[in-house]
């Protein structure tokens, strides 16, 4: 079966993708479980080499990847080339793990003890639609460079880029078997590759309904699981903070990729000293935002994914809802979706766009007495996933950053992901830890030798 890949921006039907069957599913995994021996046996020298040689491959179709992701995904030019960009150094960065994956020697009486890092064997990285180029590499990269096969199930909205790369990554002389990319449906591709015995460990981003699916299904087999789900992250402004900065970086904070983005601080939360003042300079700042023909270079925000996203996000604006303002998106063909501030109510909980993921570009502002407010409000929410916190106040930042429960936050900005640190989430935000020195003890088990020696 075939799967219409559509234009967002567009409305176009761009590509007919053929969708992967259990069978396929199936065969791939006995191709990566064949090429797992020779993988794991390639020298720690030529495993890097190859892994650099992938991010040249990467880089050298840069142009051709950013074209395909604007495409498939309405991405604005400038998001596409850092989603390039970031598929690259994530691929160099971990070609230099493959002679650095040691272990230790322990201390014990009668011999010695050394540990080793052994790869699991075939991982299925399962990329959501939102950013494809840059979280397929966050899964592929440190998984390959442990010495895992790897199957990749881009989503059926958004294949063409993961196609591509796997293609690259033969060019570059991953051997076959080595990567595999398999578009196909979750309910069909993704489900197999979570039931499959020879599926090892299971790497996911998306929603947390389908996370727990995979965690549960994955229990019967004790299969290991990396889950990147859902987020509601806060993005705190303190009285002492410098407001005009704030409120400046505030829009893409949350408005970047049309709010497609579980990093997204989609509740603005603002001491009521400064709160009027904050709403003065975030309106123009919110106006300002260019949201438009993702080919123009001073586009900042592209369409939703789809007319059914379309309508979901629209779900949480209702005609009664409390509009600050809204900034502008253009009329005509596309999924386009105006970046819209709600003010919250005198209890923010009543609100669903504050209790729930909107996924788009609608945020809540909502105003707060104290630091033990501030905390509370940030932590009344199912996720932790990202945050920010505002203010001039070095032990309050440290305290603050403490108190709220999230995996990543930003003091002073709005940073929320680097491939040279651990990212991740709390509570239903997720499970262990992708990118950065961690991410390697996510695709080996460690094992502990003993040797004799009396």
């Amino acid at each position: 079966m075939d799967f219409d890949v559509i234009n967002p921006a567009t409305e176009e039907v761009v590509a007919a993708v053929p969708m992967a069957s259990t069978e396929e599913v199936d065969a791939a995994v006995e191709r990566a479980k064949a090429a797992f021996p020779a993988w794991r046996a390639v020298a720690p020298g030529d495993r890097a080499r190859l892994l650099r040689a992938f991010a040249a491959q990467v880089d050298d179709h840069a142009d051709e990847l950013v074209d395909l992701e604007v495409t498939n995904c309405g991405h604005p030019l400038g998001q596409a080339r850092w989603e390039v960009a970031n598929l690259r150094d994530t691929l160099y960065y971990y070609a230099a793990a493959p002679e650095r994956l040691t272990g230790r020697q322990i201390p014990v009486p009668g011999g010695l003890d050394v540990t080793f890092h052994e790869p699991l064997g075939v991982v299925g990285v399962i990329v959501p639609w939102n950013y494809p180029m840059p979280i397929m590499g966050w899964g592929v990269a440190p998984a390959l460079a442990a010495g895992n096969t790897v199957i990749v199930k881009p989503s059926e909205l958004t294949p063409l880029t993961a196609r591509r790369v796997g293609e690259l990554a033969l060019a570059a002389g991953l051997p076959e078997g080595v990567l595999q990319v398999l578009p196909g449906e979750g309910p069909v591709a993704g489900r197999r590759l979570v039931n499959h015995p020879d599926v090892r460990k299971i790497v996911f981003t998306g929603s947390t309904r389908v996370g727990r699916e995979i965690l549960a299904a994955s229990g019967p087999r004790v299969k290991r699981v990396t889950l990147e789900l859902g987020g509601k992250s806060a993005n705190i402004v303190f009285a002492d903070a410098d407001v005009e900065r704030a409120a400046a970086a505030a829009p893409l904070a949350v408005f970047e990729n049309a709010g497609q983005d579980c990093c997204a601080r989609s509740r603005i939360l603002v001491q009521r000293p400064v709160f009027d003042r904050f709403m003065e300079l975030l309106e123009p700042a919110v106006r300002d935002v260019v949201v438009g023909d993702p080919r123009k270079d001073d586009t900042e925000v592209g369409p939703l994914i789809s007319a059914a996203h379309r309508a979901k996000v629209a779900s949480f604006v209702p005609d009664d809802a409390h509009v600050a303002f809204r900034g502008s998106a253009p009329d005509g063909p596309g999924f386009w979706f105006a970046p819209t501030v709600l003010l919250a109510p005198g209890d923010p909980a009543r609100l669903p766009a504050w209790t729930e993921e909107v996924f788009g570009p609608v945020v809540v502002v909502a105003p707060f007495d104290d630091e033990d407010e501030a905390v509370r409000l940030a932590n009344d929410t199912e996720y932790g996933l990202s945050g920010s916190i505002w203010t001039r106040d070095v032990g309050r930042a440290v305290r603050v950053s403490r108190a709220v429960d999230s995996g990543n936050l930003s003091v002073n900005s709005n940073s929320a992901v680097r491939f040279w640190t651990p990212f991740g989430g709390f509570k239903q935000s997720g499970l262990g830890r992708e990118l950065g020195p961690d991410a390697l003890d996510a695709f080996t088990e460690v094992k502990n030798v003993f040797i004799a020696t009396e």
